[in-house]
């Protein structure tokens, strides 16, 4: 079992940043592709953001592109997301997850483990 924190959200002013973390534990960190997904109440879960094992592929969704950072530091066994410009739109509830298998996972069915979420509210 691998075990995920996210942390970093909060309110923030649209046209403002963010990095949101996510800290695992439990397995080896580093053979895990991790991903950022997002829930706005009412709507599905969608994928943000993935990052391979090495760190040497990523992948954004359209939304994001531009905007958004993902990032890895395997020494401390933590995933980011740095979010710049942020809109509205951006609202939701921001899931951490890794996948032990695929490269660059973007499907939510890919991934094997879940954080709980933490909140990103971009006002006005």
């Amino acid at each position: 079992q691998v075990q995920l924190v996210e942390s970093g959200g909060g309110l923030v002013q649209a046209g403002g940043s963010l990095r949101l973390s996510c800290a695992a534990s439990g397995r080896t960190f580093s053979s895990y592709a991790m991903g950022w997904f997002r829930q706005a109440p009412g709507k599905e879960r969608e994928f943000v953001a993935a990052i391979s094992w090495s760190g040497g592929s990523t992948y954004y969704a359209d939304s994001v592109k531009g905007r958004f950072t993902i990032s890895r530091d395997n020494v401390k066994n933590t995933v980011y997301l740095q979010m710049n410009s942020l809109k509205p739109e951006d609202t939701a509830v921001y899931y951490c997850a890794a996948d032990a298998t695929v490269l660059v996972p973007v499907t939510i069915s890919a991934y094997d483990y879940w954080g709980q979420g933490t909140q990103v509210t971009v006002s006005s």
